[in-house]
């Protein structure tokens, strides 16, 4: 009986617990901090649950209130709803496993307020993946934007300042997705996305359909921080906090991913959109352009976290440019660099909000080698995450790239083949110059007395080390991943 009610107790989880801890903060500051936590991993154990049963069971349909769709809304538990469900409870119960010591540090007396507004974001987000309505997606989708403003704007005035660049650039976005499934309403009278399905197989696609389609894909490429659409991401992740961050980054733009994907290759036909509107095609050269723009944009940034903002472009651009490839191998390396780049990204994040901690600079050119004698679990954390951004066996971030160098050499898209090579040359000239500074002398002189030794408070540097070292099994559990969790997600199609 679990599996037929985990949709729906993934989002209650997180929301419910998100209006819970307000009211319970009056008995200690911990208790919030230990109520997130505990809420993800409730999220985790369900989905881990929940996906070995769709897998040998098929998908699962949750009609709430018992309003049967196309009337009522459902929420729709499949093999790619649950893996992304697992993937954000999964790095979000980390990441905040790790907040313990940086959000009363950051935000004094705002714990509260922080936590709940992390829920509120993370039950949004799973709303937006487990959803079978386009308007639900919707509704869920602006939950998670204000919450994530409200996240990433809470500090400093210039993470407000960047912040509301991006609440402008995120209406726009969200507006022009309303815009498009208005249209799409119009057309067909059904916003479920199971009951639009079946109605274009039979009608195909119309002008109007075309319009609504375009509109969709421009609003969520925003969100996702599609080349160009991107410019509102490097000062976000520069500015904000370092939980808030780290929440974000690796899961934010995910979703949006997925929303594309499901939307693209799962609601409409996929050789609509691979050739009568070659949507894809138009994804997949931005992609490819911006892996080459965020990673030459890195390379020029002396700011470690601004370093690692422009990489997320670059590593988004993978994602895209899997999407674009329209192929079963494309499919395979976005999902898979899905859940890597979440992993790798949470990693690196932590590992600089460590650094912010004790004392150091964000400055690349003041990090120096005294880092890996004061801090050497936490140099480790960032040399596993980086290698695996690179792509260098036997890290995660390796087999996805392969999976989409396989893909685009069956595409015969050789420039494809060319950016994938060519920008991971890139990755290992930005990541290398950190790793050199961490581990050989050189950088700015610093006295051999660390500032602090960060490495034994264990709330702050576990979390990077899991997920560092979580990147080494990834990379040799990936024939295991894709065999039997990716492939089965395959579309028709494919």
């Amino acid at each position: 009986m679990i599996p037929d009610h985990v949709a729906v107790i993934s989002i209650v989880v997180f929301l419910l617990t998100a209006i819970i801890i307000p009211l319970v903060s009056r008995w200690g500051d911990r208790l919030p901090y230990a109520m997130a936590v505990a809420a993800c991993a409730v999220v985790f154990i369900l989905n881990a649950i929940g996906l070995p049963a769709v897998l040998a069971a098929g998908e699962i349909h949750y009609a709430l209130g018992g309003w049967e769709p196309p009337i009522g809304i459902e929420l729709v538990l499949d093999p790619l709803s649950a893996f992304f469900v697992l993937m954000i409870s999964g790095v979000a119960g980390i990441v905040l496993w790790h907040s313990s010591r940086p959000v009363p540090a950051e935000l004094p007396g705002r714990g509260s307020v922080f936590y709940s507004a992390a829920l509120l974001t993370l039950g949004a987000l799973s709303g937006m993946v487990l959803t079978g309505d386009l308007f639900n997606l919707y509704v869920f989708l602006e939950i998670a934007a204000l919450s994530g403003y409200a996240l990433l704007g809470s500090g400093t005035a210039r993470a407000a300042a960047a912040t509301f660049r991006y609440l402008i650039l995120g209406t726009v976005g969200a507006s022009l997705y309303l815009l498009g499934i208005g249209l799409i309403f119009l057309e067909t009278g059904t916003l479920n996305m199971a009951d639009l399905s079946a109605i274009l197989a039979v009608t195909g696609l119309s002008p109007l359909l075309v319009i609504g389609i375009v509109f969709i894909v421009a609003g969520i490429g925003l969100k996702m921080a599609l080349f160009p659409l991107h410019l509102w991401l490097p000062d976000v992740y520069t500015a904000g906090s370092t939980t808030a961050t780290a929440l974000i980054a690796p899961l934010g733009t995910k979703v949006a991913a997925y929303v594309l994907f499901r939307l693209l290759f799962f609601v409409l036909e996929p050789d609509w959109v691979r050739v009568d509107l070659p949507v894809t095609t138009v994804i997949g050269w931005l992609g490819a352009a911006g892996i080459v723009w965020g990673s030459i944009m890195a390379i020029a940034q002396d700011n470690l976290r601004r370093m690692l903002a422009y990489s997320s472009v670059a590593q988004i651009g993978y994602i895209a440019l899997g999407l674009g490839l329209g192929n079963a191998h494309g499919f395979i390396g976005a999902m898979l660099h899905a859940l890597n780049h979440a992993c790798m990204k949470a990693c690196l994040f932590l590992v600089s909000g460590n650094l912010r901690a004790a004392g150091r600079s964000q400055s690349i050119a003041e990090l120096d080698h005294s880092l890996q004698r004061s801090m050497p679990w936490t140099a480790a954390a960032f040399t596993l995450a980086a290698i695996s951004m690179i792509g260098l066996p036997p890290l995660a971030g390796f087999f996805s790239k392969w999976y989409l160098l396989l893909g685009s050499w069956e595409q015969g898209s050789w420039i494809f083949l060319a950016v994938i090579v060519i920008s991971s040359l890139l990755n290992a000239v930005y990541f290398f110059r950190v790793i050199e500074r961490m581990y050989l002398a050189g950088g700015a002189k610093t006295d051999d007395k660390a500032p602090e030794r960060l490495d034994r408070h264990v709330n702050l540097v576990a979390p990077a080390v899991v997920l560092g070292v979580g990147l080494l099994l990834l990379g040799f559990a990936n024939v295991v991943i894709v065999n039997f969790l990716i492939r089965p997600m395959l579309p028709g199609g494919f």
